[in-house]
């Protein structure tokens, strides 16, 4: 590892003490307790943009996951930042998201607007420090303090958690070269892999996207180098080559960031006046026009926009139900309410956001069909 990696030697501990593992180290036991969680493998049927019962080959919570996790990894691996930790702030960045994806999160802040609001990397929080119930002596996952921060900090186009959320976290003004790098590779994932699944659904065509300056970039390259191929083989290749452009800029940039700061230890890209973790100017650029596109392209293709209307009535019944009708709750969410901890809101938010797109529906099945039960 470089000097500027952050180690688990540093790391600013537990919320609880425990003794330290003889083969691992903080932040490998990290990644591993993700891994291992129930809301981990949960994600498998949780919403990336299509419903899981859409087709068997467009992307999930848990694939991007993945994703995200090899190309945060590769990055890690270059630029010498510690792979553990990024591995492990990938792995649990996107724990606390809702089933039917980021429709399901704006449904649920709705519906909590008046008991503290939503937001899905404080749910992640939540659910490695809270809701997962693994351990006799502490709740939750008992994770490193970095690994934490990493969660509540991550920030993309899409992710970022308000700042009254964060006091505890914001010792410094960036988060960790390892945070950063997590971030820029949530972005890369999604932007390339949409365009893959838009395209394989037949929501756009390669057509549409000849006006972006990127794509323009990438399929002139792979048209040089195959002078045969099948559509499927093209269309593979070309998100690849996308893929690796993408990480080649940021790799480049990051390495003029790093020695423009004179890197030696972590606290310096913590403290440094802008993350080291990013595009050029001309690829942000590339990579704005993408995200217009995706966003007016895909996003809001009518067809997303029903499954998104139609889960959030589905949520907003479910807690609605639930919040008059409690004694309808499992007894474990019963014991938590009775506890009176926390508001019965928070705690059946908790439980729906914690539900597969599958589990959701059939819940509103049950409750709401007479020949289900």
């Amino acid at each position: 590892m470089a000097p500027y990696a952050f180690l688990s030697q540093n790391s600013s501990g537990r919320q609880w003490p425990e003794p330290e593992c003889g083969y691992r180290t903080s932040f490998q036991r990290d990644r591993d307790r993700i891994i291992h969680s129930k809301a981990f493998r949960r994600l498998e049927y949780k919403t990336q943009v299509f419903a899981y019962y859409e087709g068997d080959h467009y992307r999930t919570r848990l694939t991007h996951t993945l994703e995200v996790a090899q190309i945060a990894r590769s990055i890690a691996q270059y630029i010498g930042a510690n792979e553990d930790l990024t591995h492990a702030i990938a792995f649990a960045h996107d724990l606390g998201h809702t089933p039917f994806g980021h429709a399901g999160e704006k449904s649920l802040h709705y519906l909590m607007e008046d008991f503290g609001g939503f937001e899905h990397n404080r749910q992640s929080l939540r659910v490695v420090d809270l809701l997962e119930t693994r351990y006799p002596d502490f709740p939750g996952l008992n994770l490193s303090f970095e690994t934490r921060a990493g969660i509540i900090r991550h920030t993309t186009r899409y992710d970022r958690a308000p700042e009254d959320m964060l006091a505890e976290f914001l010792t410094t003004a960036n988060p960790t070269l390892e945070a950063q790098i997590v971030n820029i590779a949530d972005e890369i994932a999604y932007s390339c892999h949409d365009i893959e699944d838009g395209l394989r659904s037949g929501f756009f065509t390669e057509r549409d996207l000849s006006d972006l300056g990127i794509w323009n970039e990438i399929t002139g390259m792979v048209k040089e180098r195959l002078k045969r191929a099948d559509e499927n083989t093209f269309l593979y290749q070309c998100i690849r080559f996308l893929i690796d452009f993408l990480i080649r800029d940021v790799l480049v940039r990051t390495e003029q960031l790093l020695t423009l700061i004179r890197a030696e230890k972590p606290e310096q890209i913590m403290t440094a006046r802008e993350v080291v973790v990013s595009f050029s100017d001309k690829m942000q650029e590339w990579k704005t026009q993408l995200d217009s596109f995706l966003y007016n392209k895909f996003y809001t293709h009518y067809k997303i926009m029903r499954m998104q209307y139609k889960a959030d009535r589905l949520l907003t019944d479910l807690f609605r139900e639930y919040v008059s009708r409690p004694f309808q709750l499992p007894p474990g969410i019963q014991r938590r309410i009775e506890k009176g901890n926390e508001s019965v809101e928070r705690i059946i938010c908790d439980y729906i956001a914690g539900m597969t797109d599958r589990f959701a529906l059939n819940e509103h099945r049950k409750l709401f069909l007479p020949y289900e039960y």
